[in-house]
């Protein structure tokens, strides 16, 4: 039977639920988003989601897909997200609905993550922002955080750095793209972009970057930290509250083809 594929992009505010995944116990986005779209697919499609978001963590950019019988969608893609939205609770919203090519799968042809993480540094806690980022009193040392972060940067075993998640992993080595820290005012922003992350991965980093920030560690022992390949050694992991999902990076089809579409008139030019 033929089918319709649909690539959504999802935010949410985490704070009331147990992650992303439907749970055996407590409630995940995932579930209320599938209730959602059992009223209006009879055939209660399921989601496949870009990542798993752990208790208490936001996204902005989830990526997530669904299927459904051709013959029973009679509702355009840009009507979608408006429909969903209805059936869904406040603190999570669909931002976009598009048509998905029929081999798309939000996991596996994901090419990277960026996840941000927010620190307000000030004696007082911002009270607008207190769901959604760590609030640090004492006053950091930003140049040797920024030192420190440079240091992830790479291709890496980041076992120091991530939560034993329940099972063995085939491999705990990953490429980090880019681990930046800025400053606003009181407000610190982690940018951390990569092929992928362990277990808690990006929360072991900041907590690390903060104890550099505290003076607990001196930059230097980042290299160490990750040569141990020992949770033990390495610093703290920041609470959940600050971490949000921003972004899920895909190949783009379009870049595919033109660069297909360039390689052919540069050996017709060779040829010629």
């Amino acid at each position: 039977m033929k089918s319709l594929k649909f690539k959504l992009t999802i935010s949410y505010d985490g704070t009331s639920y147990q992650g992303w995944q439907t749970q055996k116990i407590g409630v995940g986005v995932q579930q209320k988003v599938e209730q959602a779209l059992a009223k209006l697919f009879p055939s209660k499609p399921l989601l496949h989601s870009s990542s798993r978001t752990d208790t208490g963590v936001h996204a902005i950019g989830m990526i997530a897909h669904f299927e459904v019988p051709a013959n029973k969608c009679k509702m355009a893609a840009r009507k979608l997200a408006l429909a969903l939205n209805a059936w869904l609770p406040q603190d999570i919203r669909i931002m976009s609905a598009v048509s998905a090519q029929k081999n798309f799968h939000a996991r596996f042809d994901a090419t990277g993550k960026q996840y941000r993480y927010f620190v307000w540094n000030h004696t007082a806690m911002n009270p607008l922002i207190r769901t959604t980022a760590w609030h640090v009193s004492r006053p950091l040392d930003l140049a040797g955080m920024r030192l420190a972060a440079r240091l992830f940067k790479g291709t890496r075993d980041f076992q120091s750095f991530a939560a034993n998640p329940g099972y063995a992993k085939e491999s705990t080595v990953r490429t980090v793209r880019r681990c930046d820290v800025k400053a606003n005012g009181s407000l610190l922003t982690f940018i951390i972009e990569g092929d992928g992350f362990l277990y808690k991965m990006c929360r072991g980093i900041v907590g690390t970057l903060i104890q550099v920030g505290l003076g607990k560690f001196r930059a230097e022992e980042i290299e160490q930290m990750l040569s141990k390949k020992d949770r033990r050694v390495a610093g703290m992991t920041a609470p959940a509250q600050g971490l949000v999902l921003w972004k899920v990076f895909y190949r783009r089809p379009s870049a595919v083809k033109r660069s297909k579409s360039v390689s052919r008139e540069l050996v017709g030019r060779h040829l010629a």
